[in-house]
């Protein structure tokens, strides 16, 4: 299957050039454009499983329908975008060899690429902004999604790293993990961290370079004197009509 990956880092696009016969299911609302010849079926995550369908919908924070598009009769393309503003990447998953995902790391795959969740206690399910992880397996291609660029690390067995939970997109699953504190009970209160994940190779770990908890919080910043007045105002403007009406029934 031909794709390209464009607009990268910022604000990247994924166009997929279909064969005929060949097939992409993408998340639900995921497509900006496509041939007119392209035909879409609209299913269940999982075709055979509507339990895993549910899990990964409930747990994962993914759509419980995608969308799968076929070419027919002759060559056509579609143009996927996540939500987040940020980077696109293409993972290959193979037989006996899978990813995790964080929860919304998912844009596109290929059809034989499965998505489930997995509860591994609170030292290992705890990854990203979740207590539950998107497992991937199957065989084929997946694309990921970022908040920011993709920055990409190889572990050899052994090598560590320790990253912000919210920073982590995604990593092999032959590597190992496990969710401890930032540095002592002092750091992980005050040093602005909180959780952080040791993933530990052998394996490939890749990183969002921006923070949606960080990103809210500075938008709230900048916003919520803006929302406190304008509630302030529309209380006080209740609070007029309803002393005008009291008197008009005086």
């Amino acid at each position: 299957m031909k794709y390209e990956i464009r607009y990268q880092p910022a604000y990247s696009l994924l166009e997929v050039s279909l064969k005929p016969k060949e097939s992409i299911v993408a998340e639900a609302g995921a497509m900006v454009y496509m041939s007119p010849n392209i035909k879409v079926q609209t299913r269940k995550r999982e075709k055979k499983s509507l339990w895993k369908s549910l899990k990964t919908t409930l747990l994962g924070a993914e759509s419980f329908f995608v969308n799968e598009y076929f070419a027919e009769q002759e060559e056509g393309k579609v143009g996927f975008v996540p939500a987040p503003v940020g980077d696109i990447k293409h993972l290959e998953v193979k037989a006996g060899k899978g990813l995790i995902l964080q929860k919304s790391a998912y844009i596109a795959s290929t059809t034989d690429v499965h998505l489930d969740t997995e509860w591994q206690g609170f030292t290992k399910g705890l990854f990203g902004q979740s207590l539950f992880m998107l497992k991937v397996s199957g065989q084929g291609d997946l694309f990921v999604n970022a908040f920011g660029a993709i920055d990409h690390h190889s572990l050899k067995t052994g090598e560590s790293l320790i990253v912000d939970n919210y920073h982590l997109v995604a990593f092999d699953d032959t590597c190992q993990y496990k969710v401890k504190k930032f540095g002592g009970l002092k750091s992980t209160i005050l040093g602005g961290e909180g959780l952080v994940t040791e993933v530990q190779g052998p394996g490939e770990v890749y990183i969002q370079t921006k923070n949606i908890r960080e990103f809210t919080d500075w938008l709230w910043e900048l916003l919520h004197r803006k929302v406190e007045e304008t509630a302030r105002r529309v209380s006080e403007g209740k609070g007029k009509k309803g002393f005008s009406f009291g008197k008009s029934f005086g």
